[in-house]
Protein backbone atom coordinates (compact mmCIF):
# COMPACT_ATOMS: atom_id res chain seq x y z
CA UNK A 1 0.00 0.00 0.00
CA UNK A 2 2.85 2.37 0.73
CA UNK A 3 4.36 1.82 -2.72
CA UNK A 4 1.00 2.58 -4.38
CA UNK A 5 0.60 5.69 -2.23
CA UNK A 6 4.15 6.80 -3.06
CA UNK A 7 3.55 6.39 -6.78
CA UNK A 8 0.23 8.24 -6.69
CA UNK A 9 1.64 11.04 -4.54
CA UNK A 10 4.62 11.44 -6.88
CA UNK A 11 2.14 12.30 -9.63
CA UNK A 12 0.38 14.91 -7.50
CA UNK A 13 -2.64 12.76 -6.72
CA UNK A 14 -4.48 13.03 -3.42
CA UNK A 15 -3.85 9.88 -1.39
CA UNK A 16 -6.51 9.18 1.21
CA UNK A 17 -6.08 6.71 4.06
CA UNK A 18 -9.44 5.11 4.92
CA UNK A 19 -9.17 3.61 8.38
CA UNK A 20 -11.08 2.80 11.52
CA UNK A 21 -11.79 5.38 14.21
CA UNK A 22 -9.91 4.71 17.41
CA UNK A 23 -7.23 2.49 15.83
CA UNK A 24 -4.52 5.12 15.31
CA UNK A 25 -2.82 4.34 18.63
CA UNK A 26 -2.84 0.59 17.97
CA UNK A 27 -1.90 0.69 14.28
CA UNK A 28 0.47 3.66 14.31
CA UNK A 29 1.01 6.47 11.83
CA UNK A 30 -0.13 6.34 8.22
CA UNK A 31 2.51 5.96 5.58
CA UNK A 32 4.15 9.30 4.77
CA UNK A 33 2.57 9.56 1.31
CA UNK A 34 -1.04 10.00 2.44
CA UNK A 35 -2.41 13.52 2.14
CA UNK A 36 -5.74 13.10 3.91
CA UNK A 37 -7.54 10.56 6.07
CA UNK A 38 -11.05 9.34 6.74
CA UNK A 39 -11.85 7.58 10.03
CA UNK A 40 -14.92 5.33 10.00
CA UNK A 41 -16.63 3.36 12.79
CA UNK A 42 -16.33 -0.20 11.43
CA UNK A 43 -15.03 -2.38 8.61
CA UNK A 44 -18.34 -2.36 6.74
CA UNK A 45 -18.42 1.44 6.64
CA UNK A 46 -14.76 1.50 5.58
CA UNK A 47 -15.35 -0.91 2.72
CA UNK A 48 -18.51 0.90 1.57
CA UNK A 49 -16.69 4.25 1.64
CA UNK A 50 -13.83 3.11 -0.49
CA UNK A 51 -16.07 1.34 -3.01
CA UNK A 52 -18.30 4.41 -3.39
CA UNK A 53 -15.34 6.77 -3.68
CA UNK A 54 -12.89 4.80 -5.81
CA UNK A 55 -12.00 5.83 -9.34
CA UNK A 56 -9.93 2.65 -9.73
CA UNK A 57 -9.40 -0.43 -7.59
CA UNK A 58 -6.06 -2.20 -7.89
CA UNK A 59 -5.53 -5.60 -6.28
CA UNK A 60 -2.22 -7.37 -5.86
CA UNK A 61 -1.15 -10.18 -3.61
CA UNK A 62 -1.95 -9.61 0.03
CA UNK A 63 -3.62 -11.16 3.02
CA UNK A 64 -7.16 -12.08 3.94
CA UNK A 65 -8.11 -8.39 4.20
CA UNK A 66 -7.02 -7.82 0.61
CA UNK A 67 -9.00 -10.87 -0.50
CA UNK A 68 -12.08 -9.55 1.32
CA UNK A 69 -11.74 -6.12 -0.29
CA UNK A 70 -11.17 -7.62 -3.75
CA UNK A 71 -14.21 -9.89 -3.60
CA UNK A 72 -16.33 -6.96 -2.35
CA UNK A 73 -15.02 -4.83 -5.23
CA UNK A 74 -15.82 -7.52 -7.79
CA UNK A 75 -19.34 -7.88 -6.40
CA UNK A 76 -19.81 -4.10 -6.29
CA UNK A 77 -18.57 -3.68 -9.85
CA UNK A 78 -20.95 -6.36 -11.17
CA UNK A 79 -24.05 -5.24 -9.26
CA UNK A 80 -23.81 -1.56 -8.22
CA UNK A 81 -21.36 0.45 -10.34
CA UNK A 82 -18.77 -0.79 -12.83
CA UNK A 83 -15.78 0.82 -11.09
CA UNK A 84 -12.61 -0.26 -12.91
CA UNK A 85 -10.80 -3.14 -11.18
CA UNK A 86 -7.26 -4.04 -12.20
CA UNK A 87 -5.59 -7.22 -10.96
CA UNK A 88 -1.83 -6.91 -10.97
CA UNK A 89 0.94 -9.38 -10.33
CA UNK A 90 1.22 -13.15 -10.28
CA UNK A 91 -0.78 -13.84 -7.09
CA UNK A 92 -3.76 -11.78 -8.27
CA UNK A 93 -3.66 -13.39 -11.71
CA UNK A 94 -3.62 -16.89 -10.19
CA UNK A 95 -6.60 -15.93 -8.05
CA UNK A 96 -8.48 -14.63 -11.09
CA UNK A 97 -7.75 -17.83 -13.01
CA UNK A 98 -9.07 -19.87 -10.07
CA UNK A 99 -12.22 -17.74 -9.75
CA UNK A 100 -12.95 -18.13 -13.44
CA UNK A 101 -12.12 -21.85 -13.58
CA UNK A 102 -14.35 -22.64 -10.61
CA UNK A 103 -17.12 -20.38 -11.98
CA UNK A 104 -17.06 -18.03 -8.97
CA UNK A 105 -16.58 -15.22 -11.49
CA UNK A 106 -18.11 -15.43 -14.94
CA UNK A 107 -19.59 -13.07 -17.47
CA UNK A 108 -23.26 -12.93 -18.43
CA UNK A 109 -25.24 -10.43 -20.52
CA UNK A 110 -26.58 -8.85 -17.31
CA UNK A 111 -23.23 -8.96 -15.49
CA UNK A 112 -20.51 -8.02 -17.97
CA UNK A 113 -16.89 -8.04 -16.81
CA UNK A 114 -15.72 -5.13 -18.94
CA UNK A 115 -14.67 -3.29 -15.77
CA UNK A 116 -12.01 -5.94 -15.07
CA UNK A 117 -8.49 -5.75 -16.48
CA UNK A 118 -5.23 -7.50 -15.71
CA UNK A 119 -1.66 -6.26 -15.63
CA UNK A 120 0.93 -9.01 -15.54
CA UNK A 121 3.84 -6.57 -15.39
CA UNK A 122 4.52 -3.05 -14.14
CA UNK A 123 4.79 -1.92 -17.76
CA UNK A 124 1.35 -3.35 -18.53
CA UNK A 125 -0.02 -1.58 -15.47
CA UNK A 126 1.47 1.75 -16.58
CA UNK A 127 -0.03 1.26 -20.04
CA UNK A 128 -3.42 0.50 -18.50
CA UNK A 129 -3.28 3.63 -16.34
CA UNK A 130 -2.59 5.73 -19.42
CA UNK A 131 -5.88 4.55 -20.98
CA UNK A 132 -8.12 5.38 -18.02
CA UNK A 133 -10.68 8.17 -18.11
CA UNK A 134 -9.43 10.54 -15.42
CA UNK A 135 -12.63 12.57 -15.10
CA UNK A 136 -13.96 12.31 -11.54
CA UNK A 137 -16.98 10.07 -10.99
CA UNK A 138 -20.16 12.03 -11.66
CA UNK A 139 -18.30 14.54 -13.82
CA UNK A 140 -17.54 16.85 -10.90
Amino acid sequence: MEAAARGAASQGTTVTAVTLAGKHEEWGAFNPHTTTSVHLPDLGARLQHYLESADLIVAMGGGVGTLHELTAALYYATTVRPVPVCLAGPAALRLLAFLREEKWLYETPTRPLGFLTIAATSGAFRAHLATLDTAPIGGA
